[in-house]
């Protein structure tokens, strides 16, 4: 029913409208109060690069995330990455999270990336605590921000917005009658936009998520998606028909499609019901970094990168490690 409302293929979006342009004032002002200078931003020591989005619901940002830090590091940078941490309850903050750290403190997300890319991760509500905690434990070159493109208190240098290039903006709305955190001309202001599938247009960078081997909760195994039994998929991301449609471009077409809302807590026998013994059980790798602990012999993850193209990209990447650089030595002067 949201996705109608927010496509606009509802006339119930009327019905929310007053309380969305109540939300635009309201997020309109924040963002004036900080550039009037009426409420103080924070500078970090150094560059800073938010990757976010215009819209509520997930649009690939967390595997940009993943292919910057990985980019950046090739390139000879110490990078790390702050998060507000969603989903997770730490005793304090910040909170420094490792591969091992339970997404209950940490948040599926940073788990997930502290996986990945195996760079220094801390999350806290506020970003500004997770920088200092990051940078109190080493030194670093460039600290990426995973969300908080409207998190003015901390500032930035770079601002990479990433959009779903099926859905873009919807009706174009403020929440709740649309998908928007901020309107589309915010646009104009970014640095980079990476578009998520769809058709990129000019200036834009498109970007696909390229499937890899599924692999094996337990064992580790991994096994193309064709060598797998007949299945039962499942995604509790930000839009998990982009899971299932990644699925049957690869030729696979589960027994049942499962969702669940971002972010959802699992428990072992929620998902031991949601397969027969002949069957397994396909999920996001999001999803797992939340499993493993009670993971069965038939669960499997299927994980993606982001493939980028674009004339944009390169340029994106030098511009990026220039300012770092630049930085860097500026002061080890």
């Amino acid at each position: 029913m949201i996705e109608r409302i927010w496509s606009g293929r509802s006339p119930l979006w009327l019905l929310l409208w007053p309380l969305s342009l109540l939300y635009g004032a309201i997020s309109s002002l924040i963002r004036l109060s900080y550039q009037r200078g009426w409420r103080k931003s924070w500078r970090a020591p150094c560059p800073v690069v938010v990757v976010g989005n215009l819209t509520a619901g997930g649009n690939g940002k967390t595997p940009v995330v993943i292919w910057l830090v990985q980019a950046l590091q090739q390139r000879g940078l110490r990078v790390g990455v702050v998060s507000r941490g969603y989903g997770g309850k730490a005793e304090r903050y910040p909170l420094l999270v490792t591969a091992e750290t339970p997404t209950s403190q940490a948040g599926d997300e940073p788990v997930l990336i502290a996986q990945r890319t195996q760079v220094p991760v801390a999350v806290a509500p506020q970003r500004r605590m997770a920088v200092e905690g990051l940078l109190a434990a080493q030194e670093l070159d460039v600290i990426i921000t995973d969300d908080g493109l409207q998190h003015y208190a901390l500032q930035r240098d770079r601002e990479i917005v990433v959009v779903d290039g099926v859905r873009r903006f919807g009706n174009g709305w403020w929440l709740p009658a649309g998908p928007m955190r901020e309107r589309a001309s915010r646009l104009q202001s970014v640095n980079a936009i990476i578009v998520n599938g769809g058709e990129a247009q000019a200036g834009e960078i498109a970007m696909t998520l390229r499937p890899g081997k599924a692999v094996n909760l337990v064992s580790g195994e991994t096994a193309s998606l064709d060598q797998l039994p007949e299945m039962v998929a499942m995604a509790g991301i930000g839009h998990p028909p982009r899971f299932f449609n990644t699925l049957q471009q690869q030729g696979i077409q589960p027994v049942a499609e499962i969702a669940f809302a971002d972010h959802h807590a699992y428990s072992e026998e929620e998902l031991q019901r949601l397969t027969q013994t002949h069957q397994c059980l396909l999920m996001t790798e999001k999803d797992a970094v939340k499993c493993r602990s009670f993971a069965r012999d038939n669960w499997w993850y299927l994980p993606v990168d982001a493939d980028l193209s674009g004339a944009s990209l390169d340029a994106l990447l030098a511009d990026v490690t220039q300012l770092c650089t630049t930085a860097r030595d500026t002061r080890s002067r």
